[in-house]
């Protein structure tokens, strides 16, 4: 009875203390929940500084996604096919400033010399008034009292055919000379897109290259490198989209030079067949 009673005040003893532990243990959760945030926020296994490169599933990102900053980051191919559509991006601008102004000349030469031939009656008054240029127009007058002088003496209506044909293999002769450099814009605009499509294709084939090597389908991975391919892409229809609109735009300046040309070989004829006639009728008169 004795060791029951000792027992019992022990036991009574403990309770108080047991019950004390218990109580505390919800004020420790709370007080843990509340420092976790933290305790996360300031992880002592992780550098205080951030990388500029991050890393994840083990591959490096670039942190710069600029257009410069894609294009260093870019594959060899990618930056190669890169400069290539920038330098035929060049080639269409300088080719359209080329040949504009030399249009622009060739179209104003053409319309003087039609003034000229437009308001003389012989053919003789033309030459000194157009001279011994290297214009369209005075090739044409020039070609035609040349064959006039080589046709002396030889009787027939030959002589018009002669200088006509003459006339048309000049008119050619121009107007393929005028149309050079326009067929480059031609060939960029249709292979441009196709170029740009090759980089992109083979940019993303490296991306997806990356998701291998780096273990992981997180699309970050893989974000980079599309952007960078897309960027050819882009590249390529920034060159063969003005590439086609100059072509066209020269296209029609060209075949306005052309309608030029034969007005003036128009007038030329014109101006041939009136001396011929004339030629004819002071001969008719003096037979008789």
């Amino acid at each position: 009875m004795q060791r029951l009673t000792m027992q019992k005040a022990r036991g009574a003893g403990r309770r108080p203390r047991s019950r004390s532990i218990m109580a505390l243990i919800p004020v420790a959760l709370l007080i843990a929940l509340a420092l976790a945030p933290a305790a996360l926020a300031q992880n002592p296994g992780t550098p205080s500084e951030p990388t500029s490169e991050p890393a994840i599933g083990g591959a490096l990102l670039p942190h710069d996604l600029s257009p410069l900053g894609m294009f260093l980051h870019a594959d060899i191919i990618v930056k190669a096919v890169i400069i290539g559509l920038a330098f035929a991006s060049l080639v269409t601008w300088t080719a359209f400033v080329a040949k504009s102004l030399e249009l622009q000349a060739a179209r104003r030469r053409a319309r003087r010399g039609l003034r000229i031939l437009a308001g003389t009656a012989t053919l003789g008054q033309v030459t000194p008034q157009l001279g011994n240029g290297s214009d369209a127009a005075a090739q044409l007058v020039q070609a035609a009292v040349a064959e006039i002088r080589l046709s002396e003496n030889m009787p027939g209506d030959g002589i018009k055919e002669r200088i006509a044909l003459q006339l048309e293999r000049l008119e050619l002769r121009n107007s393929r000379k005028i149309s050079l450099g326009t067929g480059v814009l031609a060939t960029i605009g249709s292979t441009a897109p196709f170029v740009g499509l090759f980089g992109t294709v083979w940019g993303i084939m490296n991306s997806f290259i990356g998701i291998s090597d780096a273990h992981t389908t997180n699309l970050a991975v893989v974000a980079p490198g599309i952007a960078e391919a897309l960027l050819a892409t882009a590249l390529g229809l920034v060159a063969a989209i003005p590439a086609v609109v100059i072509y066209n735009v020269l296209a029609r300046s060209t075949a306005h030079y052309r309608a030029l040309l034969g007005d003036v070989s128009a007038q030329v004829m014109r101006l041939v067949s009136r001396d011929i006639d004339r030629a004819g009728m002071r001969l008719g008169l003096a037979a008789k």
